[in-house]
């Protein structure tokens, strides 16, 4: 039986996997995704907001704060990027110059760093500000990060810390018994005396398996982005927001720690979590939107889009707390922004203010540390020549767009928690995350794969089990 079992292996669900990793406890997650991340917190805008934004009395409010003051030695301790990059707030009319006045007052409040900018001053740190912008507030404590770099990351240590993760793995039913829950999945059965729901857009369909009571729902909501191409001379050098309307914080433009910029999103509501397709009528929004607060964005430089859906409760907070009707079921539920942001505090709220009052938390005596990934753009060119001596893997170019090679893929393979598919590699390593998308890499990415687990090319998958890449061979 389990201490306590996890639903749902987000960026939520591998802090709260982490974390708990280090107390003496025996802990699973589930997820019917074939890997850790790969839904909101592989599609969102990859921004460790500052806690400006969220209104007051508000659980967003109250750990956006706190998780951005987490995030950066978390990031330094798992060895996965992290920018401190700052953001501007651009309002273009009085109204919005209105608007923009509440929000700076609101963020002194909070204690967060603010600042008035003059149109003239913002100009002078970002050039490409659109000549509609009036009025500008920086947030010097806004970040960015890799979502699923930071989960995955985390999931690999939990792994290592005998946390099990059960992936491509659905949760067909939960009861109630004496002595906990018992869970039936697509391929097995499970006890556990204390539940978890952190299932993203599904969390309220896995709290109606174990209740009849369910008092929230769930709307999945839908932004759009387009992704630019790495640029000579940055577009910008920080996080662009609009000032915020009901419909969330607007069209942005955010630099990645990658170098890549994100233009999105948009927001609409949808009748599936699933519907994560992209649209024309969509990104013409965005399109129209971007230009009111940033000029000359290079639109022929747009190599990729993509679309995520993110968790909207009926509630229009964050949802953490024990089930009413159901001892020991714990909802994480509503998740939506600034739910990256406020990862690592949501954890640390679950852990100290519910399990902690539940079931002994003990630290472990030994606890082992990820071995961070190998970036041999990261190295010196003797750091690189010596462990191309090691491994002649590494001096083999698999991906030329993102300089990837043979051996980081196959280190991604052999990793805890290793990649199984070729969007795993890509998530781990970013091959065909360059300007081909795939185009020369994505092939030889299929061989190593179906090398490394000895499988058929034909058994590779893009993603899940049906996501086939290859139909049969064609000559011998």
């Amino acid at each position: 039986m389990y201490d306590i079992l996890i639903v749902g292996a987000g960026i939520v669900g591998c802090f709260l996997a982490h974390d708990l990793s280090k107390k003496e406890l025996k802990v699973a997650v589930f997820d019917r995704e074939a890997d850790v991340a790969n839904k909101a917190t592989m599609a969102n805008s990859a921004i460790i907001h500052s806690g400006h934004d969220p209104l007051d009395n508000t659980l967003k409010a109250k750990l956006n704060v706190r998780g951005n003051e987490m995030y950066e030695s978390i990031c330094k301790d798992l060895g996965v990027s992290f920018k401190r990059t700052s953001a501007f707030v651009a309002a273009t009319s009085m109204e919005e110059e209105d608007t923009l006045d509440m929000l700076y007052q609101q963020t002194k409040n909070r204690n967060i760093p603010v600042m008035y900018l003059t149109k003239e001053e913002a100009i002078k740190k970002e050039p490409n500000l659109s000549d509609h912008v009036t009025k500008v507030i920086e947030l010097p404590t806004t970040g960015i990060v890799y979502p699923w770099e930071v989960a995955i990351a985390l999931a690999e240590e939990a792994s290592e810390n005998n946390v099990d993760f059960y992936l491509n793995e659905q949760v067909e039913k939960i009861k109630k018994t004496q002595k906990g829950f018992e869970v039936i999945t697509s391929k097995g059965n499970y006890e556990a005396k204390i539940i978890i729901n952190a299932a993203g857009v599904c969390s309220d369909k896995i709290y109606g398996k174990v209740s009849s009571k369910v008092d929230f729902e769930i709307t999945p909501r839908k932004g759009e982005y387009f992704v630019l191409d790495k640029l000579k001379k940055p577009l910008v050098s920080r996080v662009i927001y609009p000032v915020p309307s009901s419909a969330g914080k607007g069209v942005l433009v955010v630099p990645t720690t990658h170098g890549n910029v994100l233009l999105g999103p948009n927001s609409e509501m949808v009748d599936s979590g699933e519907l994560n397709n992209n649209t024309k009528d969509s990104l013409d929004y965005v399109k129209k939107e971007i230009h009111k607060t940033v000029k000359n964005i290079p639109m022929d430089k747009v190599i990729h889009s993509f679309a995520g859906v993110r968790p909207t409760s009926t509630r229009h907070d964050f949802i953490i707390e024990e089930a009413k009707d159901v001892t020991d079921f714990i909802n994480v539920a509503g998740i939506e922004s600034p739910g990256l942001a406020s990862a690592p505090a949501i954890s640390e709220y679950v852990i100290n203010e519910i399990l902690s009052k539940k079931i002994r938390m003990n630290e472990k005596n030994m606890y082992t540390k990820r071995r961070p990934n190998i970036k041999l753009k990261e190295m010196t060119e003797e750091e690189k020549n010596e462990l191309v001596k090691k491994n002649p893997a590494f001096g083999k170019i698999v991906c030329r767009c993102e300089q990837i090679t043979e051996g980081e893929i196959i280190d991604a393979i052999r990793r805890p928690l290793g990649a199984t598919t070729v969007k795993g590699i890509k998530k781990r390593v970013r091959p065909g995350m360059g300007r081909c998308q795939g185009g020369f890499c994505e092939p030889l990415v299929v061989d190593i794969l179906a090398r490394e687990r000895k499988i058929s090319p034909l058994e590779v998958r893009l993603d899940g089990d049906n996501s086939v890449m290859l139909m049969e061979e064609t000559k011998e």
